[in-house]
């Protein structure tokens, strides 16, 4: 006859028990830091990429003999008169072409109604403006743009943005001026026989993220000049403020550039005609395979080794958790899990293997 099977107990020690709701406890409260704080982490992830950018003008300052506070007060004051020039060079036409757009629209409008112009189709055919009049009887006007109660939104967030803007600029400044200092210190706590280990790590991820901060910039700077110029050229009333535009969205990668020449050459076959609006089309086309054929292979160079296929499944997984931030976030983040990994990898197939 078989033995009958014993029953198995398995038991945990109370202080197992306890540490893992601890740490269960400490990930809640985490996360629950991370949702209530989320504008400030959002600050501080811009003003570390920001300063990231500036490091290399910092270094070289001091390189030529000053001190690390000295060449930090010189690097931001020099990133806020730039700033403050190129307000000064491009703020007034902007303020101009926007509001010469906005009285524009109402004939634009108008066309549409009565089914001219280049987008007359969408009433001849589709009757976009009868649907349109019939949700705003049923609806609203606020319950169709979804804008009732604006006001006290807008100011708010026009506070937020002026705070944030403040935030983010002291927040630069004291990483810049204290960041090296606070990170040779973190360095100072490991073991000294993992100390190496991080030292090379930290060197990669600077390089990686530093890199690709600054050549995003110098791209989508590149991008919104190149737009002015053929904006110009075609004779378009509103070639600053689209450039402004394309630069700014520019930023975001993959789909920033997309977005951009739809909006752009949207306006383009208002403003300009088919015949114009279709050189503008092209003039994306050309321009988008020139960035991403030799631009940034040249502006990256080495600092960020990542496949097409990581930059998108990052970039989509950036955006889904923290939008337009977590698109922009989203490479130099794949930059450092990968170069983390790529030394943890190559620390464990240089360890001898055990006879």
């Amino acid at each position: 006859m078989a033995n009958a099977a014993q029953e198995r107990v398995v038991s945990f020690r109370p202080r197992t028990v306890l540490v893992v709701l601890g740490i269960l406890l400490a990930s809640l409260a985490l996360l629950t830091l991370v949702y209530l704080a989320w504008h400030i982490i959002t600050w501080i992830l811009i003003a570390v990429f920001l300063a990231l950018a500036l490091d290399p003008a910092v270094e070289f300052f001091q390189r030529r003999g000053l001190r690390r506070g000295y060449a930090t007060g010189i690097v931001f004051v020099l990133a806020i008169g730039l700033i403050a020039g190129l307000g000064f060079l491009l703020v007034p036409p902007l303020v101009d072409q926007v509001r010469s757009f906005v009285d524009y629209v109402p004939q634009v409008i108008d066309d549409v109604t009565a089914g001219r112009g280049p987008f007359g189709f969408l009433q001849t055919e589709y009757h976009i403006v009868d649907r349109v009049r019939e949700a705003i009887d049923k609806q609203g006007a606020g319950g169709v743009l979804g804008i009732t109660g604006t006001g006290l939104a807008v100011a708010r967030g026009v506070l937020t943005a002026v705070a944030g803007v403040v935030a983010i600029a002291f927040l630069t400044f004291f990483m810049l001026l204290d960041g090296r200092r606070m990170v040779e210190r973190f360095y100072a706590f490991l073991p000294d026989r993992s100390r190496p280990r991080w030292q090379r790590i930290g060197t990669e991820v600077y390089r990686t993220v530093g890199g690709y901060v600054t050549g995003n910039i110098l791209i989508s700077v590149i991008a919104g000049v190149a737009s002015a110029v053929a904006l110009f050229v075609l004779g378009s009333d509103y070639a600053i403020a689209l450039a402004v535009v394309v630069a700014l969205l520019d930023l975001i990668p993959l789909a920033g550039a997309t977005l951009a020449a739809v909006l752009v050459s949207t306006v383009a076959f208002v403003e300009l005609g088919w015949v114009k609006g279709v050189i503008v089309v092209v003039f994306f086309v050309v321009y988008q395979q020139l960035e991403n054929h030799i631009l940034q292979p040249v502006i990256y160079g080495r600092t960020v080794q990542l496949t097409p296929l990581v930059v998108l499944v990052s970039v989509l997984i950036g955006a889904e958790l923290a939008g337009v931030l977590g698109a922009l976030a989203a490479i130099p983040v794949a930059g450092i899990v990968q170069a983390i990994g790529r030394e943890f990898l190559s620390n464990r197939e240089a360890a001898p293997e055990p006879t």
